[in-house]
């Protein structure tokens, strides 16, 4: 029987493997994370989490990158106090309160131009939808049909958001996606797609994204959007070259081609900046938010350049568009992101802990590649054991990402894998991590690494 009591002061007379086999009772087969992650969780504070039977985790997952300030922040917790004694409603459609109208002005705010030639969309709770309705709105605002977008690419499992998804694996099962979605290859620091590699290959995709679309010949319509991550985080923690980012945004901006960038993993300080995109100096005609905006609440929103905006009224709709209490906490969260510097923080922990990764990657081949931006870090797992390829690149071996996956749960660090076959090692940390809390991630990584060398590779582990 549920006893609220129990829940609130963490008395728990089950273990991990009774709730998850409960778990497994009462959810579908779709769920994921607990395959991997096999715990259920007590209490949660900044960067800890504590499972019921009392274990303490350090969680470099942060809801997929969602909890950018960590579990329970201070600021978080108190703006769902203050909300809650308001007496405001929990949500309002799409009609504006004094707290909508706050947390519109801060977070327009930081749109390019200071959101001067920008409006927001407030849309449904998940980044999906956000994405669902960047692609209608880009259709609506040009005439056109069709849309561009990028192997290795993420932007969620609603029916169009999936479409220009690049991982096949859940579109197997589905007949008939969203037409027109036409791919072209995403530069890959370590395994370059034209097998080139370096700026030879980054020069290259840049040529033939512009001749793709300019080609008369190419057999291809004018899309009406390019859709893309500045960081693939799903994809394998993969950084767009700014050379090539560039590129696109001239190109799609010469043929009136709505370029919408998808930050909601990589965006709010994530990756050392406040968007991924400013890395490479542009301004998107759509930007996607979602995630961190939300202060651990769902939210999500497009940052529309207003030559596009063409709905009409209620074209795109949701009832938790005016999900309140995630506004209180989206306004916490940008207040602490900007007065606590965490941009640049994210970039100084960032850059300390690929350092003292690439350093173990010296001693420890299998891992092929560390890579990223800010708190954003993927470490490509490979076997070394195998022959390259023509660019000395090592076969991935998303056997070993797994076990040592598994690893590092056992030594209490949370984190999860992407990549093209799970063989990337992802760490999305909370940005409030510290010093010592960085230097924790190492110590429990490298001692993770070893044990599953042990398992997989005897002779290595060492």
């Amino acid at each position: 029987m549920f006893t609220e009591n129990a829940v609130h002061t963490g008395r728990h007379q089950k273990s991990n493997a009774d709730y998850l086999n409960r778990q497994s009772q009462f959810e579908s087969n779709v769920r994921s994370y607990p395959r991997k992650l096999p715990l259920a969780i007590a209490q949660a504070k900044g960067v800890w989490v504590t499972d019921v039977e009392g274990k303490v985790y350090l969680d470099c997952l942060a809801g997929a990158g969602t909890l950018a300030l960590g579990h329970n922040h201070e600021a978080i917790v108190s703006s769902i106090g203050r909300f809650l004694a308001s007496g405001l409603p929990m949500h309002t459609l799409d009609l504006t309160t004094p707290l909508k109208d706050a947390f519109s002005e801060a977070l327009l705010g930081l749109l390019p131009g200071g959101g001067r030639d920008y409006c927001l969309q407030f849309c449904g709770p998940s980044g999906a939808d956000a994405v669902e309705a960047a692609l209608k709105l880009a259709k609506t605002a040009t005439g056109r049909n069709s849309v561009i977008s990028f192997s290795g690419g993420y932007h969620g499992m609603t029916h169009g958001a999936l479409s220009v998804t690049g991982n096949t694996g859940p579109k197997n099962a589905i007949a008939t996606l969203m037409p027109g979605v036409q791919f072209l290859p995403y530069p890959h620091e370590y395994r370059c797609p034209l097998g080139l590699g370096g700026d030879a290959g980054v020069q290259a995709l840049s040529h033939y994204f512009e001749q793709f679309i300019e080609d008369v010949e190419s057999g291809v319509s004018l899309p009406a959007a390019v859709i893309l991550e500045a960081v693939q985080g799903e994809g394998g923690v993969n950084p767009a070259p700014l050379t090539w980012l560039r590129k696109v945004r001239e190109v799609t901006r010469k043929h009136g081609i709505v370029l919408i960038l998808d930050e909601v993993q990589a965006g709010f300080c994530r990756t050392g900046k406040m968007f991924a995109y400013q890395h490479a100096g542009i301004e998107p005609d759509i930007i996607v938010m979602s995630k961190a905006i939300g202060g651990g609440l769902p939210l999500a929103l497009l940052g529309i350049r207003r030559v596009f905006d063409a709905w009409q009224p209620g074209n795109h709709s949701g009832t938790f568009r005016g999900n309140q209490m995630a506004m209180a906490t989206g306004i916490a969260t940008l207040q602490v992101l900007q007065e606590a510097e965490l941009a640049a923080q994210a970039e100084k922990r960032g850059a300390w802990l690929k350092h003292q990764l690439e350093g173990l990657r010296q001693r420890f081949p299998a891992m092929g590649q560390v890579r990223g931006r800010g708190l954003m870090i993927g470490i490509e797992i490979v076997d070394e054991r195998q022959a390259p390829d023509a660019l000395q690149c090592f076969p991935a071996d998303p056997g070993l990402a797994a076990i040592i996956q598994q690893q590092c749960f056992q030594y209490g660090l949370l984190l999860e894998r992407g990549g093209r076959q799970g063989n990337v090692v992802r760490l999305l940390p909370p940005l409030i991590i510290d010093e010592e809390q960085c230097h924790a991630v190492i110590e429990r990584y490298t001692r993770a690494l070893i044990a599953a060398l042990a398992q997989a590779r005897p002779a290595q582990g060492k």
